[in-house]
């Protein structure tokens, strides 16, 4: 189709795409203190949900740059062909909230945290 050729329309998509991602985003996201919650208030199984939600959420961050990568922007995230475990994500996550405990609150949420520590430890 003609239509999304024009480089104003590309950049009205990009834009409403970027707003519905953060809108989304900030609606949706879960918080330091609903991530803490979580594995407190349930024993058993809230250990597991929690590390499952991190890994998502680092999915998810991975995912985002290389999506921005592709529409022209610059990376923020360089794995440069190092392998990224799901197993590292409660790891990485921890790091970040011990390394800058004084930059977080308890009501910032998890991807903001995850995307911090996924730019420190492969920065580009």
């Amino acid at each position: 189709m003609r239509i999304f050729t024009s480089p104003a329309v590309r950049y009205l998509l990009r834009c409403s795409v970027l707003f519905l991602l953060v809108l989304g985003q900030a609606g949706w996201a879960m918080s330091i203190r609903e991530l803490r919650a979580l594995e407190r208030l349930q024993p058993k199984q809230g250990a597991d949900f929690a590390v499952y939600y991190l890994v998502g959420t680092m999915e998810a961050t991975v995912y985002l740059d290389e999506a921005s990568v592709r529409a022209g922007a610059a990376p923020r995230l360089c794995l440069n062909g190092r392998r990224l475990e799901p197993a590292m994500a409660l790891s990485i996550y921890k790091s970040e909230l011990r390394r800058n405990a004084d930059l977080y609150e308890a009501d910032m949420p998890v991807s903001l945290v995850m995307f911090n520590a996924l730019a420190t430890v492969y920065p580009c």
